[in-house]
């Protein structure tokens, strides 16, 4: 049996239908978002000991889900026109979001220490970001390819799904980290 994924057109269907697609990934998100604030609580101990470390949670969770975003975006887009070959897109995204990850954690490193003058925050900060920007293109791809695989239209699902995803990653990256480097 030959299944196709349907690609939700904003200019064609109704808004029931619309949002009959979009919900479920939406309540998805919602439900591992609660997890997401969970998985921080669990860090209240390093958070407690250096304050300014919360400065840097939404940096963190920001500038790998916006990584992550563009891969699955693109990789999306790609699906649709059919040319898009998941081998040759992991690949390339894994080693874009190895560099990316040194150039946004070294330039993270540099700021907050020049800010916070705090060799060991700064460090955590810069590592936590190189890791995190690392994961987001592959956690991107394995949902939106998996959304595809199921013949739903990823464009609709991953991005809620791999962000809060990438969100939770980059919390636990980011937490474990700090506890590994300041406790």
């Amino acid at each position: 049996m030959n299944h196709k994924t349907i690609y939700a057109d904003d200019d064609k269907e109704s808004v029931r239908f619309l949002l009959r697609l979009r919900i479920p990934p939406l309540m998805v998100g919602l439900a591992l978002g609660i997890g997401v604030a969970f998985l921080t609580s669990q860090f209240e101990e390093v958070l407690a000991y250096n304050v300014r470390a919360a400065f840097f949670i939404p940096f963190v969770v920001y500038i790998a889900a916006a990584v992550g975003s563009q891969t699955h975006s693109i990789y999306s887009r790609d699906l649709k026109s059919g040319h898009a070959k998941f081998r040759n897109y992991i690949f390339k995204e894994s080693i874009l979001g190895i560099v990316l990850g040194v150039i946004f954690g070294v330039i993270s490193l540099i700021i907050v220490n020049l800010w916070l003058k705090d060799e060991r925050l700064a460090m955590s900060v810069g590592l936590a970001v190189l890791c995190a920007v690392s994961t987001a293109p592959i956690i991107a791809m394995i949902v939106t390819e998996l959304l595809n695989d199921l013949h739903e239209d990823p464009a609709v699902g991953s991005g809620p799904i791999a962000t809060v995803i990438q969100d939770a990653t980059s919390i636990l990256i980011y937490g474990t980290v700090l506890s590994l480097i300041l406790l």
